[in-house]
């Protein structure tokens, strides 16, 4: 059903949806003993749950299956202390379904995308090292990123870890032995994706993201890249102004992000 059927939500992650599928809440309906929804949203990190998939067998069952699992869903999640629970539904039928449930549009994520033809001038700093990521990076890593989003955006260990192992290129910048920002990217038909570049708050309006990214694109280029992409909030002035900085173009495509009220 996941795989073949129209009506399928999956979040935009780096795990498939039948990774979650022994985490909870993690609910499917039937229908004598025929599968004919399921609906995944365990919390990751523990304070966030994201709608990571809704499936459902037909239209015609769409608002029934809706109806019948995320109750049940919900009220596990509202057990948990001080719980977020948002979606990014990336088709309308699924988004209809959210706002009828009374979850709320607080923000965009747009996309932007870099050519190869625009690869921004090398912008060096001395006392700045770039270097591969490495395991045992995570650890620091996953403090920095906390450090460096808002709570909903944060990444547990456990995803940061799943999308180091996935990546095509991951970097980390140093300043005096110390990691103070780093980039996960992932690869496409037509190049890659900057999947997440963060930089240490202390540490942010130095330039240490600008040569992280230019470092990023140049080793793209160099495996014959013609398109990286990378998406961010739409109201994260400063990450919108870094890319477009770079090169970086807005496409146009953009996806909502909803959040159930406390």
């Amino acid at each position: 059903m996941i795989h073949f059927e129209t009506f399928v939500h999956r979040h935009l992650d780096w795990r498939l949806p039948l990774d979650w599928i022994d985490c909870h809440p993690y609910l499917i309906a039937e229908r004598g003993q025929q599968l004919v929804a399921a609906l995944a949203c365990p919390p990751d990190p523990p304070d966030v749950a994201w709608i990571r998939l809704f499936a459902v067998d037909s239209e015609g069952e769409m608002a029934e299956a809706w109806y019948a699992l995320w109750p049940q869903a919900c009220q596990l999640l509202k057990q948990l202390p001080k719980i977020r629970i948002a979606a990014i539904p990336l088709q309308d039928w699924f988004r209809q379904l959210l706002i009828a449930s009374q979850f709320i549009l607080t923000n965009q994520v747009i996309m932007l995308s870099w050519e190869r033809d625009r690869l921004p001038p090398i912008r060096e700093s001395p006392a700045v090292r770039i270097r591969p990521m490495m395991i045992d990076d995570l650890p620091s890593i996953e403090i920095l990123d906390a450090a460096a989003f808002a709570p909903l955006w944060h990444n547990s260990y456990a995803s940061l870890e799943i999308a180091f192992r996935q990546a095509v290129l991951a970097s980390v910048a140093e300043l005096d032995g110390t990691i103070v920002a780093y980039q996960i990217s992932t690869g496409t038909q037509t190049g890659g994706h900057l999947a997440r570049l963060a930089t240490q708050p202390p540490y942010q309006s130095r330039g240490i993201g600008s040569v992280l990214l230019g470092d990023t694109l140049t080793q793209f280029s160099r495996r014959g890249a013609q398109r990286v992409t990378v998406n961010t909030q739409q109201d994260n002035l400063s990450s919108i102004a870094l890319y477009e900085k770079a090169g970086f173009k807005r496409t146009g495509e953009s996806y909502p992000v909803y959040l159930y009220p406390d």
